[in-house]
Order: structure tokens, then C-alpha cells, then sequence
């Protein structure tokens, strides 16, 4: 009788891989929860890995929140892109921004995240350069189709409506969002 095992199959090190989807998983817990009740736990729940896992990539819980918000940071630089394609060259800029901002607010994870950002870079300078940086993504798709002025109220708009809409659980109203939209585009504060 052989006593042999059978060879080990090297399990294969992916660190960056492992990183990556321990941000995703604190993305969506921060999502879920908030920022405050994120923690190393709950996001190796989510991330389906032992704890240590979580505190020996994210050794603070602020590192990981920051990964997290990084990777939303980044998804909303994909979907900014898409964005300004969509915009084109400004044709009908009111219903067509209507219609990403209504599209934006189907997805309300990635909304409650970008909040959670807002409110936490309210209480935390360390996160005001990206929380700006979300900002200013958003006002630079819009400022080549409507000047800087409207860029920016147009910004300020689109994030109320959409607070608003997280923060009540009431549906957007397309043809009040429009309507606001076009008052804004043509009244062009501030170029």
C-alpha cells in the first residue's frame, strides 16, 4: 500500500486580483451600508474570504474605503465616457441628459456610493480631491457643449435630482428634470 500523495496543484497568486475584489466588494457594501457601517467583516462576507484577507491587503479600514471609492471613481470615469458620447455635439442636450441622468438613477448603487463619497469628503479632507475630482469629471463633459457657467450649474442640478431622489425614494419626473434642464442650458450662468 502506497503512502504517495498525490502532487499539489500550486494554487495561483493573483495579489492585484485579490485587491481588486476586495474593493468591489467594500464598494458594495459601502453601497449597502454606508460608510460607517462598512467594515473589515463585511466586506470579506461579501468578498467570500477570510477576514485576514481584508486586513492584510486594506491594513485600515480607511485604506479599503479608499480603494472602494477609487474603483467607483473609476467606473464613473467609464460611464462619463459613455456620456459624452452619447451627448454627441449637444443636439437636444435637455432629453438626452434627461434620459442618462433617469438611466444613472436605475443603477442606485453606484449613486449611493458616489454620496457616500460626498458626505464623507464633507468630514474627511484626505477624500475632497476625489470627491472634486467626480465633480469636475462631470462638468467637463458638459462645459465643451454648454460653456463653463452652465457646466457647472448644470452639475449642481444633476446632483440634486439625484440626491433627491435617493434620499426620498420618490421616481424622477423626466419632464420636470428637462424642463429645469433646458432653463439651465439657455440661461448659461456665468461663462
Amino acid at each position: 500500500m502506497s503512502t504517495e500523495r498525490p502532487p499539489r496543484t500550486a494554487r495561483r497568486r493573483d495579489p492585484e486580483g485579490r485587491r481588486r475584489a476586495l474593493a468591489a466588494a467594500a464598494q458594495e457594501v459601502i453601497a449597502d451600508v454606508g460608510i460607517g457601517r462598512t467594515t473589515h467583516r463585511a466586506v470579506a462576507e461579501r468578498a467570500d474570504v477570510p477576514l485576514g484577507a481584508t486586513t492584510y491587503y486594506f491594513p485600515t479600514l480607511t485604506d479599503l474605503v479608499a480603494a472602494a471609492l477609487e474603483r467607483a471613481h473609476t467606473d464613473l470615469g467609464v460611464e462619463l465616457r459613455r456620456w459624452a458620447d452619447h451627448l454627441g455635439d449637444g443636439t437636444d442636450l435637455p432629453a438626452r441628459l434627461t434620459g442618462l441622468i433617469c438611466e444613472y438613477l436605475d443603477d442606485r448603487s453606484q449613486a449611493l456610493t458616489e454620496f457616500e463619497l460626498y458626505l464623507a469628503a464633507a468630514r474627511s479632507p484626505e477624500l475632497r480631491v476625489l470627491a472634486a475630482s467626480w465633480v469636475d469629471q462631470v462638468r467637463e463633459v458638459l462645459a465643451p457643449l454648454v460653456g463653463a457657467g452652465a457646466a457647472r450649474a448644470l452639475a449642481v442640478f444633476l446632483d440634486g435630482v439625484a440626491l433627491q431622489h435617493l434620499a426620498t425614494g420618490e421616481p424622477v419626473d423626466p419632464t420636470a428634470i428637462e424642463t429645469a434642464l433646458a432653463a439651465l442650458v439657455d440661461a448659461d450662468p456665468g461663462n
